[in-house]
């Protein structure tokens, strides 16, 4: 008789996260409406409360002046919009504007410069924002321009939870849109933030002229990154005057809604946030953004140098809705 030998212990190996071609994406545009967004409705609820919306508060902290050529943007030196350029704000003033972010009931706090890159001298005042920001009971989020190795480890030590870098638009977009950096770049900025430790978050901008496959190839380069964005903006141009930009068509809003869903459906376990041009949207179509995975949203009347939806609307709509906010 043989004897009988120990088994091998089980091996349970998780699926592998799907890489998103852009065809892949595209299919998802393609899909019916209601389709795609009971389908995005259906992964949301699998990893979210779906009747609850996180908050956050935008401050630019260094206004104008940029170097940066990105013809949506009105802080641009390169573009007459009639903005007043403004240095570094204090420190004290920057922790009291997160106070009244925190009081109107934001739980993450942004802050917003207008640098290609931030100097050292600079960044020393962003640090000591990101401390005093945090012992207010804030999630942090800086979004500062490129940052090199170095600068990621000293906000990752600052205690920064998140760090913006929009990817904008597709690869083959971009330099459409951006001629003072590359894409690339992009990408290299998301990799040190990501070494670092820090929460990404990268997102995009629809209605700059961009077709369909550009949205649907940005979303692929996010949600195929080694570890897709914790958070996700989703912005709708504003057309600012003095821009190259401020003739856009705007995008259709169905087609904005398409864009909420796809972004949830390929990073389920991201937040998806609707960022800037929420001021010119219906309360219909934030209902339809919200019912198609978008869990987050900026509060405030202002975001950076444009005006958003007002606090005391918000709060009507998110009662309106039944929706919660998360705390």
């Amino acid at each position: 008789m043989l004897n009988p030998q120990p088994q091998d212990p089980l091996i349970v190996v998780e699926p592998s996260r799907p890489r998103w071609s852009d065809d892949d994406v595209l299919a998802l545009y393609e899909k019916p409406f209601n389709d795609l967004v009971f389908e995005a409705q259906s992964v949301h609820r699998a990893h979210f409360d779906p009747n609850q919306v996180q908050l956050s508060s935008l401050l630019s902290i260094k206004t104008g002046a940029c170097p940066e050529d990105c013809k949506y943007c009105p802080q641009s030196a390169r573009y007459k919009t009639g903005l007043q350029a403004e240095r570094l704000m204090r420190l004290e003033n920057i922790v009291s504007a997160a106070k009244q972010a925190k009081q109107a009931g934001a739980t993450r706090f942004c802050m917003g410069a207008a640098w290609r890159s931030p100097k050292d001298k600079d960044l020393s005042v962003v640090e000591d924002a990101i401390r005093q920001v945090k012992e207010l009971g804030m999630e942090t989020c800086a979004t500062l321009g490129m940052l090199d190795d170095e600068q990621a480890a000293r906000l990752r030590s600052a205690g920064l939870d998140y760090y913006n870098h929009n990817l904008d638009t597709s690869e083959s977009f971009y330099s459409e849109i951006i001629t003072t950096r590359t894409f690339q770049d992009r990408l290299d900025t998301l990799e040190r933030v990501r070494g670092a430790g820090i929460n990404v978050c990268s997102g995009g901008i629809v209605g700059m002229g961009e077709t369909r496959r550009d949205r649907a190839s940005m979303l692929a380069t996010l949600a195929s990154l080694p570890e897709p964005p914790q958070s996700v903006p989703i912005n709708n141009l504003i057309r600012v005057a003095g821009t190259p930009l401020e003739d856009s068509e705007p995008v259709d809003e169905f087609e904005f809604v398409r864009t909420v869903a796809v972004a949830r459906i390929t990073m389920p376990k991201s937040y998806v946030r609707l960022s800037a041009g929420r001021e010119a949207m219906n309360d219909q179509m934030q209902s339809l953004c919200f019912l198609a995975g978008a869990n987050s949203i900026f509060y405030g009347e202002e975001l950076l140098t444009t005006g958003n939806a007002s606090v005391a609307h918000d709060k009507a709509l998110l009662s309106n809705l039944g929706m919660a906010v998360e705390v």
